[in-house]
């Protein structure tokens, strides 16, 4: 079985029931007084910002994007890349892809025209499949990648370089195609966040894609009646995984294009979600507003939500208390996991250990870890250690590219990079990124930890601590720091508010400035050190 055959299921089973609806409140808003008038409407009325399929209409899209790629020249083991914006088009492509036998590419939609280049060069990609909003950087590196034989154009105005998807796709059969596809074959390749430096290709099996389905189903236990809102981007494998979850069962998904706290909560209200996954900022953003009175709870119907889970990053235990006062009825998880393990799932927290509130839990199913030293040994309880995972979406390899693969890839074990310590309960906390341990006079300083803390002032809406360089102690901690809107902090505050934590622990360095974070909700830490780490270079010149 792959993860296909799931969608003929469904397709078979409940052909007529709505699988996918697309939402797009940014077209409402162009005019304020359809804005206020905004109403998600019946199953089979919808406008212009709503749209809807059945499980029937996914597999026949999907058979007919296989039938156009098929008439392309596209063949099992070539590549095909999508480079697409959230949208009802996204998922029936991602699986007329897969029924090829291609391997499906799926491309960070913030990529600049040399990143596309690059990612397209080392995936070695035959076509790609992309949207109106990437056409300029499309066109500037079109003639520059060999391999890409074929580009197809998803939406009206199709330019001249490019074939029309909207114009060829109801020229092609609704049948199955009829290619032999095996679970151990090559079925991905996912790209690195790059929070660390330029993207590595990630490759994944078919067995890989379908475990995920019944992990995260596992994890949250999900039913056809659940109905699933997606926020998050596509190209990533954090929410695309998590909807897999509701995907096995036939359960609806809801992609919601936007991520203004006013929409999310009138999409939860007016689709019926069950299930929303949501990253730290966008819960910030959503509390914030119910705070200072901007958006009024009464407003909206939530009471079918039962399940808040949240990801992508290590999660404040102060903003879940926040939400947890906001939301008592609201069932609660977090999920860990990274691209090499085929996004979240491969740890979980559990419904029932809402007591444990900023762990990220223990091994999910089907899945082993241990916190290892850096022999790979098991450290003692409590001790903090690398993270390893070991289950059925572990990476094959990072493409073309075995030295990397073999630092990572231990007897089956994948090394994550993340610093993590146990508790006498076996629950797993993060710690901190490998990389982002700052070492200030010998000491090993965890930049979550500060972090965290300074989370809990009043004023703090986001904040990142770094290492910068220093003369006598190797490194120091700094703190960038992103105010709430209309709060005022100055230095001297912050670092009274400090003097709780150990001294080693304090930030010696205030700065306030917004925090740049990647579309799946991670601090993009690489930037903020280019900014900063320079800036201390030429203090410390100017110093010394």
């Amino acid at each position: 079985m792959i993860i296909t055959d799931i969608l003929v299921k469904n397709a078979k089973e409940f052909p007529d029931e709505i699988s996918l609806v697309e939402v797009s409140p940014e077209i409402q808003e162009q005019n304020e007084k359809e804005w206020k008038e905004f109403e998600l409407v019946e199953p089979g009325k919808a406008k212009e910002h709503r749209r809807e399929i059945t499980w029937g209409e996914f597999n026949e899209r999907a058979n007919k994007v296989a039938g156009l790629l098929m008439d392309k020249g596209i063949k099992k083991g070539d590549k095909v890349a999508i480079l697409l914006m959230n949208c009802l088009e996204w998922l029936p492509i991602y699986f007329g892809i897969l029924k090829t036998g291609a391997l499906v590419v799926p491309m960070n939609f913030r990529y600049t025209s040399e990143e596309i280049k690059y990612c397209l060069k080392l995936s070695e990609a035959d076509a790609l499949v992309f949207g109106e909003e990437f056409i300029e950087r499309v066109d500037s590196i079109k003639g520059c990648v060999n391999k890409v034989k074929s580009l197809i154009y998803v939406g009206e105005h199709c330019p001249t370089f490019a074939s029309s998807y909207n114009n060829l796709i109801n020229q092609y059969n609704i049948q199955e195609p009829k290619v032999e596809i095996f679970p151990q074959d090559d079925a991905a390749i996912y790209f690195s966040s790059g929070t660390t430096g330029f993207p590595k290709g990630i490759l994944h099996t078919h067995s890989g894609l379908l475990s995920t389905c019944y992990t995260e189903n596992n994890n949250h236990g999900q039913t056809k009646d659940d109905v699933f809102l997606c926020i998050p981007p596509f190209y990533h494998t954090g929410a695309k995984m998590h909807y897999f979850g509701s995907y096995l069962v036939g359960g609806k998904g809801v992609i919601l294009k936007g991520v203004k706290p006013e929409w999310i909560l009138k999409t939860v209200s007016e689709e019926k979600a069950t299930i929303v996954w949501l990253l730290v900022p966008w819960v910030q953003d959503i509390l914030d507003k119910i705070d200072n009175g901007c958006i009024k709870l009464d407003e909206y119907d939530l009471s079918q939500w039962r399940l808040m889970h949240i990801g992508a990053q290590p999660v404040p235990q102060s903003l879940i208390h926040r939400w947890q006062k906001v939301f008592p009825n609201h069932l609660y998880d977090t999920n860990y996991g990274l691209s090499e393990s085929l996004g979240p799932g491969c740890v979980h927290l559990g419904l029932e250990n809402i007591h444990k509130v900023g762990a990220i839990g223990k091994a999910a199913h089907n899945w082993d870890l241990k916190i290892a030293d850096s022999k790979g040994n098991s450290v003692n309880q409590g001790d903090v250690g690398e993270l390893m995972v070991k289950g059925p979406g572990v990476m094959k390899c990072y493409y073309n590219d075995p030295k990397a693969t073999n630092e990572v890839l231990k007897d089956e074990w994948l090394l994550t990079g993340d610093m993590a310590r146990m508790d006498e309960d076996e629950f797993v906390y993060l710690v901190d990124r490998k990389k982002d341990v700052v070492i200030s006079g010998g000491e090993n300083i965890y930049p979550v930890q500060i972090e965290d803390f300074i989370r809990r002032h009043n004023s703090v809406k986001d904040v990142a601590v770094i290492g910068l360089f220093d003369k006598r102690l190797g490194e120091i901690a700094a703190a960038i720091i992103e105010l709430k809107s209309g709060f005022e902090c100055r230095e001297e505050e912050i670092m009274k508010f400090c003097e709780k934590l150990p001294r080693y622990k304090r930030p010696k360095k205030i700065f306030f400035d917004e925090i740049p974070r990647n579309p799946t909700g991670k601090i993009e830490k690489v930037k903020i050190r280019e900014k900063y780490c320079a800036k201390s270079v030429v203090d410390i010149q100017n110093k010394y």
